[in-house]
């Protein structure tokens, strides 16, 4: 049950967890980062949510959904704006990712279509998938500096006959493993953390499965990169403001551990 303070009710870190489906890890990360913190006390001094917290925690679910970084969120509702305000930007929000939404199931539904007559994606099919990743001179560029290599090798090998939905689904699991490096990141986990290494050891079996062997050590070699080309550097910045180096020393702490084991 809520408690009520000075005719107010007020709610305790597990009910508002529980109530809004977040962890309480959560509340405590928005509380030591200015996002959102608890207005009221009770009588045995623990840290209560009032009914405007819980509107603006309201709010900041509705951007987290929304995939907006905290800092922008804290920015948008430091900025003065009523409720109405927020709603009303948080809807074109939606109406534009459902647009994004309609136009990637419409590029699913031709990538089924090709699979059905079981032929390989072109190169247009894997730009509209993959987008900037599929320049021709990225490409290019790629098989002179790698197409020597017994990973490129491989990867040319598995990927040549790569349907435009196998690459779609590809794609989706690409996407999700950087949701879970983002995912931990935001939560403040460090990336030595069990979130953040698994997120690394998804990372590698990815690419283990999709192109190439990849053990440990490899992949501390691509991680690397990840730092030192700008470009693979851009690729997670525009994910996630220090999304690079937070890949990175999450899939060294992944070697790391995987070493200790012996496995």
């Amino acid at each position: 049950m809520s408690v009520r303070t000075h005719e107010m009710t007020t709610w305790t870190v597990g009910q508002v967890a529980d109530l809004f489906g977040v962890t309480v890890r959560t509340l405590h990360h928005y509380d030591e980062i200015g996002l959102l913190s608890p207005s009221e006390r009770s009588r045995a001094g623990y840290r209560l949510y009032t009914d405007a917290d819980l509107l603006r925690l309201q709010q900041v679910v509705v951007y987290r959904r929304l995939e907006l970084p905290l800092e922008e969120i804290a920015s948008l509702l430091d900025g003065g704006d009523d409720p109405v305000t927020h709603l009303r930007r948080q809807r074109e929000a939606v109406l534009t990712r459902l647009d994004e939404l309609k136009e990637l199931v419409g590029a699913i539904d031709r990538a089924l279509e090709r699979e059905m007559s079981d032929e390989p994606a072109t190169p247009e099919e894997l730009k509209e998938l993959f987008g900037e990743g599929f320049r021709d001179e990225y490409q290019a560029e790629a098989k002179e500096r790698w197409g020597e290599t017994d990973a490129w090798q491989q990867s040319a090998k598995r990927t040549k006959r790569y349907t435009k939905a196998d690459w779609a689904e590809v794609k989706a699991e690409m996407d999700e493993t950087h949701a879970a490096f983002i995912r931990a990141k935001q939560a403040g986990e460090p990336a030595t953390s069990e979130a953040a290494m698994d997120a690394a050891e998804a990372h590698r079996l990815h690419i283990h499965r999709r192109f190439y062997d990849l053990d440990h050590e490899f992949h501390r070699g691509l991680a690397d990169l990840y730092i030192a080309d700008p470009r693979f550097t851009k690729t997670y910045e525009d994910l996630e403001e220090g999304l690079a180096q937070y890949v990175r020393d999450a899939i060294h702490a992944n070697a790391d551990r995987h070493t200790a084991s012996g496995s």
